[in-house]
C-alpha cells in the first residue's frame, strides 16, 4: 500500500450519474450527455477532452483550435490534453525521460475506454463518470523503447451539472521504480482575455518561462494577461484558483493532491507561429490554467500508486 500522501481526498462533486445519462461510444471518441443537457466529449486518442458544455448544454467551457487535429495524427491543440510522464521539453540527457518528446507520450497514444458508471445522489443531481486506460503494453514501439517502464494509467472524467472532474491514477506495475511528472493542460474558453484575471496565486513563487526561466514571487492579488504568459506556480498552499472575467467569477479550479499550476497564453506572435493554432486571434478567447505535479519528480516504487486531479466548476 502507498502512503496516504499519494492519494487524493474525495472531491466535492457527485460520484457518478443518474439513470438516463446517455453515453455514445464510437471508434474515435466517447460522448456523454446528462438529461439536463450538459455534455462532455473525449477522444480516445490521447484521452483528450475536447468539449465540455454546462448550463443545460448552452455554454462551451473549453477552447479548441479551429485547426486542432482530431484524427489521431498529432496531439490536440485545445481542450484538456494529458501530459505524462514529463512536462515541457525533457531533460537533455541523463534522465529516463530524455528520449521522449515534449510533454511525453500520453497525449499522442490511443487509450482504451474502460466503461462508465452512473448513479444519483440524494439531492437529485446527476453525473456520469467515464474511465480511460493506458498501459505500457499498449504503447507504440517508439514510446515503449524511449520509456521502458511497466505502468498503468487510469484517467477518470466525471461530468456533473455545473462541473467537470478529471483525475489521473498512476500505478507502477513493474519491479523497477520510476519518476514522472503529470499535468492536465486545460484550455479554458473566455470571452475577452483583456477582462480576465486569475485569483488565488498571491505570494506564490513561480518560474517565468518568458523571462528566461527566472524565479519570482507573485505580488498581485489578481494576475491579469496583457502579453505572452508562461508561468509555473509551485507549491500553492490553497486548493482553489479562480478565473474572473469582467469582475465576475467564471471558473473555480480545485486541485486535489497536485501542488502546481501553469498559467499560459501565447499572445499574438506565438499564436501566429503555431501551425495548429487558429484563428490567429484565438488567444483572446482562451486561457490555460493547468494543474499538475511538475516541480521536480514524483517517484513510484514497485506496486505504488499516485492519484491527483482537478474539479473545474463553471460559475455562470
Amino acid at each position: 500500500m502507498v502512503d496516504r500522501a499519494n492519494r487524493p481526498s474525495a472531491l466535492s462533486a457527485p460520484s457518478a450519474a443518474v439513470p438516463g445519462a446517455e453515453v455514445d461510444v464510437t471508434d474515435a471518441r466517447v460522448t456523454a450527455r446528462l438529461p439536463s443537457g450538459e455534455s462532455v466529449e473525449v477522444l480516445l486518442y490521447g484521452a483528450s477532452v475536447i468539449s465540455w458544455k454546462s448550463n443545460e448544454g448552452k455554454t462551451e467551457n473549453l477552447w479548441l483550435s479551429e485547426k486542432a487535429a482530431l484524427d489521431g495524427s498529432k496531439p490536440v491543440r485545445g481542450g484538456i490534453p494529458v501530459v505524462f510522464p514529463v512536462f515541457g521539453p525533457p531533460p537533455k540527457s541523463g534522465h529516463p525521460t530524455s528520449s521522449l518528446p515534449q510533454h511525453g507520450f500520453a497525449r499522442n497514444q490511443r487509450w482504451e475506454f474502460l466503461g462508465k458508471s452512473t448513479s444519483e445522489d440524494a439531492l437529485d443531481s446527476s453525473s456520469v463518470k467515464l474511465d480511460f486506460g493506458l498501459y505500457s503494453a499498449n504503447l507504440t514501439e517508439d514510446a515503449r523503447k524511449a520509456w521502458p517502464y511497466d505502468f498503468g494509467l487510469v484517467y477518470s472524467v466525471t461530468l456533473a451539472k455545473d462541473s467537470l472532474q478529471t483525475v489521473m491514477n498512476v500505478r507502477n506495475e513493474g519491479k523497477e521504480s520510476f519518476e514522472f511528472q503529470m499535468l492536465l493542460h486545460t484550455y479554458l474558453r473566455v470571452k475577452d482575455i483583456s477582462k480576465v484575471a486569475v485569483n488565488g496565486l498571491m505570494g506564490v513563487q513561480y518560474v517565468d518561462k518568458v523571462l528566461n526561466a527566472s524565479t519570482h514571487t507573485e505580488s498581485n492579488k489578481s494576475v491579469t494577461i496583457t502579453g505572452e504568459v508562461d508561468r509555473v506556480y509551485g507549491d500553492i498552499p490553497q486548493d482553489t484558483t479562480t478565473v474572473v472575467e469582467d469582475s465576475k467569477p467564471r471558473f473555480d479550479i480545485v486541485r486535489d493532491n497536485l501542488s502546481d499550476t501553469v498559467v499560459w497564453n501565447p499572445w499574438t506572435e506565438k499564436a501566429k507561429a503555431m501551425g495548429d493554432f487558429a484563428p490567429d486571434s484565438g488567444f483572446k478567447e482562451m486561457l490555460c490554467v493547468e494543474v499538475g505535479a511538475v516541480k521536480g519528480w514524483q517517484k513510484l516504487e514497485e506496486g505504488d500508486t499516485f492519484e491527483g486531479g482537478q474539479l473545474i466548476k463553471s460559475l455562470l
